[in-house]
């Protein structure tokens, strides 16, 4: 049994996440803008200030993209040995689109990868509830 909630844990993060959409309720967006999360959903009222995904979204995205796309660049180069113009035109392009495109769903599934897991700090949450006057509460539960 404990193998399908976690299979249906990851097909709602992965829906949710990458969808952008709340990861309690599925229906609102989570986003306001580009990267920025609302303040909270305005069907279920999940409160989004339990997200921090920092810098992970960009590390996922340098990894998942620039990385092997450094080996095309490095390959053109030593293969044809093309003009300064030409990496201008493939490579800059590909290398800039293949970081920032994937950053808003990245950003969507490790939001919905905290939430689901109930990630946070750990040992953080008596001094968060201490800090918010939420004595007894999860941040998980708004």
């Amino acid at each position: 049994m404990a193998g399908i909630a976690t299979e249906r844990n990851l097909q709602w993060i992965f829906r949710t996440g990458l969808l952008g959409l709340c990861p309690c309720c599925g229906e609102r967006r989570m986003f306001c803008c580009w990267l920025k999360l609302e303040e909270e959903c305005e069907t279920c009222g999940l409160n989004y200030r339990f997200a921090a995904p920092d810098d992970g979204p960009a590390f996922f995205s340098l990894c998942i993209v620039a990385f092997p796309l450094t080996f095309f660049v490095v390959w053109l180069q030593v293969a044809f040995d093309p003009p300064w113009w030409v990496h201008l035109v493939t490579s800059l392009p590909l290398m800039a689109l293949g970081c920032v495109l994937p950053l808003r769903p990245i950003k969507g599934w490790l939001v919905a990868s905290q939430y689901v897991n109930r990630a946070q700090e750990a040992g953080s949450e008596v001094l968060w509830n201490r800090l918010h006057n939420r004595e007894g509460r999860s941040d998980f539960e708004d």
